[in-house]
């Protein structure tokens, strides 16, 4: 694969991760609540050693394939500042500076297209080269490939890969011996601008500028709640043929790899999560993983097992006047007439309708559900006990925080107030004398922007 591929494929890489992203997004804020409530910017330090090749495979600039023991390592050091954008995929800009060194002992040939003036001869041999980087530059996407304990809300170890785009400013110097002590060719002071169709060499740079593609892996292992350690490893493609120096018959481009080890530090609110650490799909296994919400939820089921075989047994009416054969003191009224509490036939004038005395308070609900909080027994059991009493009617208006569409919020809201509705006529009171309305997000009582607001506009409240 050749420069201009590599450059083409990075750029489509970036793109599509960056629509997907905005994508994902667009829907998260439904489910996991979106990237407002997590911290989402982070700095980084890191140092390291060089090496003149990369694990891909190939031979170094001067052809000689070596082992990881042979090589003659160089310090290499940067600085990260990374945008989280989402809980797979952040955008880092990076700066990196430091040395390479490589060598061949039986010596490469001198490229003619240099200017032997700057410290070399024509046909000379070099058995190394020691190359400066003034500055490495570039713009990387990073994604993250899988983590470890994935069931916890957030996780201690995450891998993750890189690929970007930058710019690099190098001079090499080249030896004739392999310790890079003898014979220097350097052409500080030499190097000039490069424009397309032109190769001017000879004007009074101190650098050599082109651009160039790093390619990493890394492991991160969370260390605190604001520091990660960083551990990785980066192939850096550049398009240029001198990264070290007079090299002849260079048939590809030059190329090293960076090995290093760094701290991270998550920038922004301590009372939110860092986004790099949260893994979405733990929110799914909340009632597998919070003993509270377990225990809960089998009161629950308890108090709705009693409930279905009191209801079970109170809707057995033979003659369908609508008391209880349990109670019913005339049993066998002709179908379509009136009784009284003991099921016997009564005329009376047409009944008052009758509102909710008293005031309740309004019955909370968790995010994105719609069952009822054990809490809320007491307040419910005294409104059925009102309304069982009085005969009176009750209208229940549910309402949702503004996570999600407003599609799927009306949806919720009527959920839930149809969660009220059944507990009160599980509990007695007459299904007719209870109205439900949904109102979804349109009419919150407090801020939709923080968490304690949303969490107080999802409710129930009773009207009168």
């Amino acid at each position: 694969m050749n420069y201009s591929t590599i450059k083409t494929a990075v750029a489509c890489s970036l793109v599509a991760a960056l629509g997907l992203t905005d994508t994902v997004q667009a829907q998260e804020p439904t489910v996991f609540g979106g990237r407002s409530q997590y911290r989402t910017w982070s700095i980084g330090v890191n140092g390291g050693f060089t090496t003149p090749s990369v694990i891909i495979g190939g031979s170094n600039a001067f052809n000689q394939k070596v082992g990881f023991g042979e090589y003659k390592l160089r310090e290499y050091y940067g600085i990260t500042v990374r945008k989280q954008l989402s809980s797979w995929f952040g955008l880092e800009a990076a700066g990196n500076r430091g040395r390479i060194f490589t060598y061949n002992n039986n010596g490469v040939g001198h490229n003619m297209l240099f200017n032997a003036a700057n410290g070399g001869a024509a046909g000379a041999s070099y058995q190394s080269a020691e190359t400066s980087v003034q500055y490495a530059a570039s713009l990387n996407g990073v994604f993250q490939l899988a983590t470890i304990d994935f069931l916890r809300r957030e996780n201690v170890v995450n891998f993750y890969a890189s690929i970007g785009y930058g710019l690099i400013a190098f001079n090499p110097v080249a030896y004739t011996d392999a310790d890079g002590s003898a014979g220097a060719w350097d052409n500080s002071g030499a190097w000039g601008e490069e424009y397309p169709g032109e190769r001017n060499l000879t004007t009074d740079r101190d650098f050599k500028r082109e651009t160039y593609i790093p390619v990493g892996v890394g492991v991160k292992f969370k260390l605190s709640d604001r520091v990660a350690l960083n551990l990785g490893y980066t192939m850096n493609f550049v398009d240029d043929k001198a990264l070290f120096g007079p090299v002849a018959n260079r048939a590809a481009n030059d190329k090293f790899s960076y090995t290093y080890a760094g701290l991270e530090f998550s920038l922004g609110s301590s009372s939110k999560p860092d986004l790099t650490w949260h893994n979405p799909v733990s929110t799914l296994y909340d009632e597998l993983k919070d003993p509270s919400l377990r225990n809960e939820l089998e009161a629950l089921k308890q108090r709705v097992s009693t409930l279905e075989g009191i209801v079970d047994e109170l809707n057995n009416d033979e003659d369908g006047d609508g008391v209880s054969d349990r109670f019913d003191k005339c049993p066998g009224t002709p179908a379509g007439t009136q009784v009284d509490g003991a099921g016997c036939p009564i005329k009376f004038p047409e009944p008052e309708v009758k509102q909710v005395s008293g005031t309740y308070p309004n019955i909370q609900f968790e995010f994105d559900s719609s069952v009822l909080k054990t809490e809320s027994y007491a307040t419910l059991d005294r409104l059925s006990s009102e309304l069982r009493e009085s005969g009176a009617t009750v209208t229940l208006d549910g309402h949702a925080s503004a996570e999600g569409s407003e599609a799927y919020n009306l949806t919720l809201s009527k959920d839930r107030a149809n969660s009220v509705k059944q507990y009160l006529v599980n509990s007695g009171v007459d299904a007719a004398k209870v109205n439900v309305q949904a109102f979804g997000e349109s009419a919150p009582v407090a801020s939709n922007a923080t968490e304690e607001g949303r969490v107080i506009n999802r409710r129930v409240e009773i009207k009168k």
